[in-house]
């Protein structure tokens, strides 16, 4: 069991940050180094400023030269400093100095850790604010091995002083929260916030490891960091690991589907290829060069007001054993995300939908908080040029198909329909599959949940035998009805 650090009585209100340096300074085992690059000593100073923080603080350094820094941690096979790997050379560095330097013999009870950030401040011109990566390697007893939490953020403020002093906040929080609130990640999560404003820094990216995070998700983490309004969207990969959406985004043409895949079906696996097709044979469109990305809006994932977690995990896990990355947002119009990319890329965008989702685009009511209205929103989703996608929709009763040619909008919306479909910003998906029109997640849902057998094939290979093994979507419960 851990060691009891200081008592574990909560706080009634958020301890201000210089109390919790001192609750930090005052704990006779709490001991490390801290190596911070890009912004000063911003983190340290605080626990310096507390008092007692010879008792907590081995070694504070900031290797701004970059001689120095890659004679200390290596270079980078790509010669950047501000990254995730970067920052972990640095934490376990950092580490396994302490260990050498400080012997167990003489302090059986230390629990060493390493905190350290890498980040670049706005620049003169002010025309990138400034992002950076922070993290902290700690022990909660002396002889487990080491914890991890790193996490990447994105300033927002337009000073390069008010950036370090968010920064160095941001310090004391994830280190006070990595000791005493590390039994409850999500907590730990929003505490990092405590005295800042969300409008002051975005943390887009956050992972927890070792053993006292054997249990945590990172792909929940990651919801957690939408629902908490902490970023707009968070993505991860086939493997489960958050990753950081400008790595993969950067200067890449994207081809994003928006669905709530719950289940995913034949028919969003028809959409994926096909309109993945189309967007290869467009114009200086390159194959290694091209992300898809699977959104899911938080819209989608709620139930009566609150987010069904486990839902969100069944969703996820399905769509990785797939291959593919997912993007969770907090975008409900399309026209932001269009925005959210354009962060990252000038390249080429299309959008793959069906024709239900491309009505809605053309709905007034999504648009009156803007002061252009539905303009304001056109302008901004296809201020590029982008594309899209449309999937046609089978009438069940009738059997008619509709597309873009006999779709039927808001007659207020007919000429501004015809503008963007006359002007090529609109293409039909003309290859789909017809045998599998009918399929449709809902009823697949309800097929799965009321225990009947004759969903599996409306599934793409594999899926329908990881919801019986995991029991996703009320499998089980259905089953024992």
């Amino acid at each position: 069991m851990p060691i009891t650090i200081m008592g574990d009585k909560e706080f009634e209100s958020a301890p201000s940050i210089k109390s919790k340096a001192l609750r930090i300074n005052l704990n006779q085992n709490i001991y490390g180094t801290f190596a911070e690059i890009g912004a000063g000593q911003e983190t340290v100073r605080n626990f310096f400023r507390a008092g007692g923080g010879s008792g907590t603080i081995a070694k504070a350094m900031s290797a701004y030269d970059k001689d120095f820094s890659d004679a200390i941690y290596g270079i980078e096979d790509d010669k950047r400093y501000v990254t995730e790997s970067r920052l972990k050379k640095m934490l376990k560095h950092e580490v396994d100095l302490i260990e050498q330097r400080i012997t167990r013999e003489k302090h059986p009870n230390k629990l060493f850790f390493s905190y350290a950030n890498t980040v670049a401040t706005i620049d003169f011109a002010k025309k990138y604010k400034g992002h950076g990566w922070v993290g902290i390697r700690y022990q909660t007893t002396p002889k487990e091995d080491y914890n991890e939490i790193i996490l990447h953020v994105r300033f927002h403020e337009n000073d390069a002083r008010l950036q370090q002093n968010t920064l160095g906040i941001l310090g004391v929080n994830l280190i006070y929260g990595a000791y005493y609130k590390y039994d409850n990640p999500k907590k730990l999560l929003r505490y990092l916030y405590d005295h800042l404003d969300k409008d002051q820094i975005e943390i887009d990216t956050i992972n927890f490891s070792g053993p006292r995070f054997e249990k945590v998700d990172n792909r929940l983490m990651s919801l957690q960091l939408v629902k908490n309004g902490m970023t707009e969207a968070v993505m991860f990969g086939p493997d489960g690991n958050n990753i950081l959406p400008a790595r993969i985004l950067y200067k890449k043409n994207i081809l994003a589907l928006r669905g709530s895949f719950r289940p995913v079906t034949k028919v969003n696996m028809d959409i994926y290829k096909k309109s993945l097709n189309m967007f290869l044979n467009e114009n200086k469109v390159e194959k290694d060069r091209t992300q898809v990305i699977f959104e899911i809006t938080l819209s989608n994932l709620r139930a009566e007001g609150e987010i069904d977690e486990q839902d969100f995990m069944a969703r996820a896990k399905l769509l990785c054993s797939l291959g593919q990355t997912v993007m969770i947002s907090n975008f409900q119009e399309y026209y932001k995300v269009v925005e959210y990319f354009s962060n990252y890329t000038k390249e080429r965008m299309a959008l793959a939908m069906g024709v239900n989702n491309l009505v809605d685009i053309f709905d007034e009511k999504y648009y009156r908080h803007l002061s252009g209205g539905i303009l304001e929103a056109f302008g901004k989703l296809f201020f590029k040029d982008l594309k899209v996608y449309l999937y046609p929709l089978k009438n069940q009763e009738t059997g008619d198909i509709t597309d873009s040619n006999n779709l039927k909008v808001h007659p207020r919306m007919k000429e501004l329909y015809k503008f963007f479909k006359y002007n090529g910003k609109l293409q039909d998906i003309t290859d789909y599959d017809a045998t599998i029109m009918d399929i449709f997640s809902r009823e697949v849902l309800q097929k799965i949940q009321d225990g009947e057998s004759d969903w599996e094939s409306m599934l793409p290979e594999g899926i329908a035998e990881l919801i019986k093994e995991n029991n996703l979507f009320g499998y089980k419960e259905a089953q024992t009805v």
